[in-house]
């Protein structure tokens, strides 16, 4: 049986409710996606993410708990978004 994405760390129904409606079906295409690109697409998809969606997302990919994520990766992460969002 394969992996359903609230089978992940962090990510319960709703979160993968949200990733479904954006068109994001297994773990494996949220691994390939990544966690900003995930997040830009749940936002596109007319869902109003949190920036804790894009921790436990971050964090469940990596099979850890979104509070395990540090100050640096939080950084990271929001620089990523940064400079994709304003890219566009």
């Amino acid at each position: 049986m394969s992996e359903r994405l609230a089978d992940l760390p962090n990510l319960g129904e709703k979160s993968a409710q949200m990733l479904e409606a954006a068109g994001i079906r297994s773990p494996e295409q949220l691994r390939s996606l990544g966690p900003v690109m995930a997040y830009l697409a749940v936002r596109q998809a007319g869902q109003n993410p949190s920036m804790n969606f894009l921790w436990a997302v971050a964090a469940g990919i990596q099979n850890r708990l979104w509070n395990e994520l540090s100050e640096d990766e939080k950084d990271r992460l929001r620089a990523e978004l940064r400079q994709i969002t304003e890219s566009q």
